[in-house]
């Protein structure tokens, strides 16, 4: 199959089940990650990160479990999922990005003491089923990580990623990058 197709069928994925909401937040999962990707775009990023920008909750739409899974306790691992699915086509500047991001989450609030009360109440519930605040051992190790910066830069857009009605592009808009992507892969 070509770079093409798998492409559109990823971006047919997202738009097929990305409407569902988003754990909570008030934008839709499909306009949460469109979200993230037009601020690494803004953000001058390559076709790599806006990739796992794009594609970072992907996951969530793969892992079947219902929207209001932390109010259960329980964690879908969402990252693990969705890099494991997009191995298949990206490269570790992808899919390590994409599996670090909730680390990322983890290691800001053991870090970053502004950080935790930008949170949304969400995101603070799936905070404490994912493990917290990293230990200082926790956090020596994800800083030790080839791709823990470009992690926590991604961390970063997706925490702004959830304004209701932001115009951004369309799927569409991100084929192209997603293609680049694929190639340099190889």
């Amino acid at each position: 199959m070509t770079h093409a197709k798998h492409v559109d069928q990823l971006l047919d994925l997202l738009s097929a089940q990305g409407k569902e909401a988003y754990f909570g937040e008030p934008v839709s999962v499909l306009e949460h990650c469109l979200q993230c990707a037009h601020f690494a775009e803004q953000s001058h990023a390559g076709p790599a990160m806006i990739t796992a920008a794009l594609l970072h909750d992907i996951g969530h739409v793969l892992h079947g479990l219902p929207e209001d899974i932390a109010q259960h306790g329980l964690d879908g691992a969402h990252e693990d999922v969705a890099a494991a699915y997009l191995a298949r086509w990206f490269g570790e500047d992808v899919t390590e990005t994409v599996r670090l991001h909730v680390s990322a989450k983890r290691y800001l609030c053991a870090t970053d003491p502004t950080y935790i009360a930008r949170l949304s109440p969400s995101s603070i519930e799936s905070l404490h089923i994912q493990g917290g605040p990293m230990s200082d051992e926790e956090v020596a190790a994800f800083e030790a990580l080839p791709n823990a910066s470009v992690a926590v830069q991604l961390r970063r857009w997706d925490d702004e990623a959830k304004i209701a009605g932001l115009p951004v592009p369309e799927l569409a808009h991100y084929r192209p990058v997603l293609l680049q992507a694929t190639l340099a892969a190889e």
